[in-house]
């Protein structure tokens, strides 16, 4: 397993390089790493116990593989999968599968890192890839958006790798397990930079604008698992550091409510997905041991999302409430929104229920305002017409929506046991709640939250602030 943990880490690098060699086989080469990818996240649901790998045992760079990072390689895979797929007859070039390619291997180091400067290292070249994902385009919209981007992500950067050298300084390891005696501000400098990459409450209101103006296939990729490069050192955190647990739980609960406020009022489609995106982070982080199925379950879904979206007619819920979509598209859009809205029978249910299972007695309040205010914003698109129009959508859009949608169906039996009564009522009376709330009251609000914390001048000065709290929560 080692050997192959070695070959899966290089091969995409490996493959970007060949690429531009061989543009002409850009598609194909790019379409055998996500099922490299996937192999060996299931290998690794198979080991009997963690894959540990020492690199420099003086320093504490280290790796670990076990079923948690699984989860998180496999949604990677089926994202990068299905977004090939999508952009098969799409004409991008061997530049974009490259990048693609040095995303996709930057992401899956992430999940088996177990050391700071590790971690920080991989970091940085997803900011590149991403940057320069979001900039393909190459009108002044998508440069100005791809830089915002990269500015926030090189501070949020600066903030973690101070807290990294000063981890270090006292001692002089780099090893998650050095947090245990490190001074609080350099826990709460690293946990800041991993709050901002992932998109978490006020600090990561970067997120809505970067995913909303980019491409249909960035915005999945984005929305799908870079946002979970973030999120994945803050459960080792958590799992590795008893103490940490509870301030991850609490942006956990923080970010659930914060991100669905926004996106029950939101009347852009693909920003309310974005918005979304922060609210299922904040699910992903409630329960750590649990963050890596529903990683899976929110991944699956939302990149289907971006997907559709970017052949819907209208971005504006209201033009779409006047216009019948194709009854093909509107069902695949609707099993994508009932499974983040954790309707029985789909992956989302599952994960869900495991979530909100094993949620803290001060969480559960809380956690379950926000599972009805996401029922209520995902209606939405559940009330969207739908008629006998006929979209003429690629193959390969079909064949990437599907294998998405397929991978909800699937992983909705890995805990069949959460299929108890109490369970599926609870699930049906929350999406009867929040379906209701929608028709009754924020169907017809035209209430606009303000955008004032996500202007570019303000963005730094979230993050300052999250700072602070961070930094007395530790002390705490």
């Amino acid at each position: 397993m080692t050997a192959f943990t070695i070959f899966w880490i290089t091969l995409p690098f490996f493959i970007g390089f060949i690429i531009y060699l061989f543009p002409r086989l850009a598609r194909v080469l790019a379409a055998s790493i996500p099922v490299v990818s996937a192999t060996y996240a299931l290998q690794l649901f198979l080991l009997d116990s963690p894959l540990k790998l020492q690199l420099l045992d003086n320093a504490g760079v280290s790796l670990l593989a076990d079923s948690i990072s699984g989860y998180f390689i496999l949604t990677n895979a089926l994202v990068t999968a299905a977004v090939i797929a999508y952009c098969w007859s799409k004409g991008k070039t061997a530049f974009f599968y490259t990048q693609m390619m040095m995303l996709h291997a930057s992401v899956n180091a992430i999940f088996i890192c177990n050391d700071l400067i590790s971690v920080y290292v991989s970091l940085e070249v997803i900011g590149i890839a991403a940057f320069l994902l979001v900039a393909y385009p190459r009108t002044n919209r998508a440069i100005w958006v791809a830089l915002r981007y990269l500015f926030v992500s090189n501070t949020a950067m600066l903030f973690y790798l101070v807290g990294a050298v000063l981890v270090y300084r006292y001692q002089h390891s780099f090893d998650f397990s050095a947090l245990n005696q490190a001074p609080p501000e350099a826990i709460a400098l690293l946990c800041l930079g991993l709050l901002a990459k992932g998109g978490i409450f006020i600090s990561g209101l970067w997120l809505p604008l970067t995913h909303s103006e980019s491409e249909s296939p960035v915005s999945a990729l984005l929305s799908g698992v870079v946002v979970n490069t973030g999120v994945f050192p803050l459960l080792r955190f958590a799992l590795t550091v008893e103490t940490l647990d509870p301030i991850v739980r609490t942006f956990g609960l923080c970010t659930a409510l914060f991100g669905v406020a926004y996106a029950v009022f939101e009347k852009d489609t693909k920003r309310m997905l974005a918005f979304s995106t922060i609210s299922q982070m904040g699910f992903v982080m409630a329960v750590p041991f649990a963050g890596g199925f529903y990683a899976l379950a929110h991944g699956l879904a939302k990149s289907c999302l971006f997907l559709m979206s970017g052949v819907l007619p209208s971005r504006q819920f209201k033009d779409l409430e006047q216009t019948p979509i194709d009854r093909r598209l509107w069902g695949a859009i609707a099993i994508a929104s009932l499974s983040i809205s954790g309707l029985p029978f789909i992956g989302g249910f599952a994960a869900k229920a495991y979530t909100m299972k094993n949620l803290n007695s001060w969480q559960e309040i809380a956690m379950n305002v926000a599972v009805v205010g996401t029922c209520c914003a995902f209606a939405k698109f559940l009330f969207i017409p739908f008629g006998d129009k006929q979209e003429n959508l690629a193959v390969g859009f079909w064949l990437g929506v599907g294998s998405l949608i397929g991978g909800l169906l699937a992983a909705n039996g890995l805990y069949y046991d959460l299929y108890t009564p109490a369970n599926v009522i609870k699930s049906l009376v929350t999406l009867a709640l929040g379906w209701t709330a929608y028709w009754v009251f924020f169907r017809h609000t035209s209430i606009q939250l303000p955008r004032v914390l996500e202007r570019f001048e303000n963005l730094i000065g979230m993050m300052s602030l999250i700072l602070i709290a961070l930094f007395w929560m530790v002390l705490a």
